[in-house]
């Protein structure tokens, strides 16, 4: 008997059935719809930690889709393996006649989907994918000439100026769920299966919290809940984009917006330059001599350097997966400026922390405190975390609740390094680096 001839949607960064770009083309294709979820083991096989937080909240968030899909008389197909030996087997068992998925923009995302083009291409099976987890991408704001911005405020003024109701508006997946393939309930691996244990960390929920009022004013103190925490949701896309585009538009929140705008800036500047994912972007800050001090790392990893709200911060970050964005610019310029630590080594410990752990963002992020980076700001801005704390958290409330013990001298630190020792140390190491 042959096979009933099927399209496959293919889950990545995208885990919702609402407003979802791919999964509204495919349930339009005209073939019933196989929805899939492949826990890519090249992927999981790099992570350091068996109770990865992210593993467990992926996990979570697919039982919430499958239940969801299931509810349509169909169910998600979860494989865990290398996604080449994984489709191997899926187009072994089904007529497969297309493929969609959305785009990724990553390296390792965009040289596994190439491959699997061309795969799917000897099996003249169309490999579709689509924009979905930003508003623009690649090449569709540049400069005039062709180029693309590296600069963030040029390109943000033509963002502004490009986006109309057209690119906000959500995709009806609603009205096609019926073109889900109908199935019975596949099984779902288990956590164990994957090599991993359950997280016993919080993860912050998605409903909207109504802190935009006064988001440009108070976004800048970590010991106010003063910010969305959406930044895990839109990792991993449980919400739309485009629908936090125009909860912004709608509470009138330019500040927000331009966080939003800054993501889909440092998605360009993956795409457009792919070294910077490793390498810095401005190439001569290759040549500085990192100081790469093993022990002096250790201490700024768990939070032990004696500055209080760098200290506070890494704690934040190993007990909770998330670190307030103003206090992630004050550790990164510590690590880079004071200890003289290359930044690649605060990437890859955030990269095993975060929750939201985004590598366009994040990399963007420490070459903008290593000064390496697509920012213009000359390199000698380096944070003073004694100002920072005069600015942003002078009655020591965000410390308190970190480093209780910062004020006792017989149990904290001393300062690892002198500040002013260590601002002229790192601008004779940048000037010799640069001249």
């Amino acid at each position: 008997m042959d096979k009933e001839k099927i399209a496959i949607f293919w889950f990545r960064r995208d885990l919702r059935v609402n407003d979802n770009a791919g999964l509204y083309h495919a349930l339009k294709s005209g073939f019933k719809v196989l929805p899939i979820f492949i826990f890519d083991k090249n992927i999981l096989d790099k992570l350091e930690d068996k109770d990865d937080a992210r593993i467990t909240f992926i996990y979570q968030e697919i039982e919430k889709l499958k239940t969801q899909i299931q509810k349509h008389n169909s169910s998600l197909l979860v494989k865990y393996g290398k996604p080449d030996d994984v489709w191997a087997n899926i187009l072994s068992d089904y007529e497969v006649r297309a493929v969609y998925t959305n785009h990724d923009y990553e390296p390792y995302a965009t040289e596994r989907d190439e491959s699997l083009n061309q795969y799917f291409s000897k099996k003249d099976i169309p490999f579709y994918t689509f924009k979905d987890q930003v508003i623009f991408e690649k090449s569709e704001i540049v400069k005039d000439d062709g180029d693309p911005y590296v600069v963030f405020t040029p390109y943000k003024k033509k963002w502004l100026a490009k986006l109309k109701d057209f690119y906000i508006k959500p995709y009806p997946t609603e009205k096609y769920l019926t073109e889900f393939i109908p199935v019975k309930s596949f099984d779902l691996p288990t956590l164990k299966s994957l090599g991993f244990e359950k997280s016993t960390q919080h993860f912050p929920d998605k409903e909207f919290k109504n802190v935009l009022k006064n988001y440009g004013v108070d976004r800048d103190y970590p010991a106010k809940d003063a910010t969305s925490r959406l930044s895990v949701h839109l990792r991993f896309g449980t919400v739309s984009i485009r629908n936090l585009v125009k909860v912004a538009q709608k509470e009138k929140s330019d500040v927000w917006l331009s966080e939003l705008i800054w993501r889909d800036f440092y998605f360009s500047i993956i795409y457009h330059f792919p070294h910077s994912a490793k390498d810095s972007f401005r190439k001569e800050y290759d040549q500085i001599k990192w100081r790469n001090n093993e022990k002096e790392f250790e201490a700024w990893c768990h939070g032990k350097t004696g500055y209080p709200i760098v200290d506070a911060g890494m704690r934040q970050l190993n007990e909770t997966g998330f670190m307030h964005n103003r206090i992630r610019m004050v550790v990164a310029s510590f690590l880079t400026k004071h200890l003289l630590i290359d930044w690649r080594w605060g990437e890859r410990y955030f990269a095993r922390k975060l929750l939201d752990y985004e590598l366009s963002s994040n990399v963007g992020g420490w070459q903008w405190a290593a000064g390496s980076g697509v920012d213009a700001a000359p390199y000698f801005r380096i944070f003073n975390p004694y100002e920072q704390v005069k600015k942003f958290d002078k009655d020591h409330k965000y410390i308190k609740e970190w480093v209780p013990e910062y004020a006792d001298p017989f149990t904290y630190p001393q300062p690892m390094v002198d500040h002013k020792f260590a601002r002229e140390r790192c601008l004779d190491t940048y000037k010799e680096a640069l001249k």
